[in-house]
């Protein structure tokens, strides 16, 4: 299987996507499903309550909706960068509320996961813990990774630099990812070459959330 060069266009702070509150609610409904494939009040509460990972990923998306609204700069703002910054330290878990961040993100296991800023990440990504996604600082890959649709990411993965992570595609336990990895690959290994076609297959689960709305 040979890796294509793959061009991708990385949104800046200041050209990001404008957020309604419907929106959030979607993409907090979206990550709630992925748990137990079911979107209620009551698993909200659950998981919000139990559940380190979805408790992020609220936070995550309620800093990334206040940094869309003007109204949002009279408290609510401040508010929300001060609880995520809270959790960031409790659960060791460091997103920032600028990344792109897709749909349907589930957070397996807390702790050791680091994302740089300038990252982007797909729909339905499974991040398990001790994951970095960090930014080369220099070379041909200079800048910060690109993950697909449908990705998982085993635990103590590294993904560093410029490099685009296909849909589908599964990242092994510890491996260290320097080069573009193809869709529906998996990948293993220091540093990570490609081990099988199989990729996610079987590892993202419950994806069939209703759609996201604007």
């Amino acid at each position: 299987m040979t890796t294509q060069s793959l061009t991708v266009e990385v949104p800046s702070p200041s050209n990001r996507e404008r957020m309604s509150w419907r929106r959030c609610k979607s993409l907090i409904a979206s990550d709630l499903y992925r748990y137990d494939g079911v979107i209620s009040a009551r698993q909200f509460w659950r998981h919000f309550l139990f559940t380190p990972g979805f408790r992020y990923s609220v936070a995550l998306r309620l800093a990334r909706y206040s940094r869309m609204q003007r109204w949002a700069r009279f408290g609510f703002r401040q508010f929300m960068a001060v609880m995520l910054y809270r959790y960031t330290v409790r659960y060791g878990i460091s997103i920032s509320s600028l990344t792109p961040v897709g749909a349907g993100l589930y957070i397996g296991h807390f702790g050791g996961i680091h994302v740089n800023e300038g990252a982007v990440i797909g729909n339905n990504c499974n991040i398990q813990q001790d994951v970095t996604l960090g930014k080369a600082n220099r070379g041909k890959k200079a800048g910060s990774p690109v993950i697909g649709d449908n990705v998982f990411i085993g635990a103590g993965a590294k993904i560093i630099g410029r490099i685009h992570v296909g849909d589908g595609a599964a990242i092994g336990a510890n491996a260290v990812v320097t080069r573009d990895v193809p869709a529906g690959a998996a990948v293993a290994g220091v540093p990570a070459r490609v081990v099988s076609e199989q990729g996610s297959e079987g590892y993202v689960n419950r994806t069939n959330y209703p759609p996201v709305r604007d």
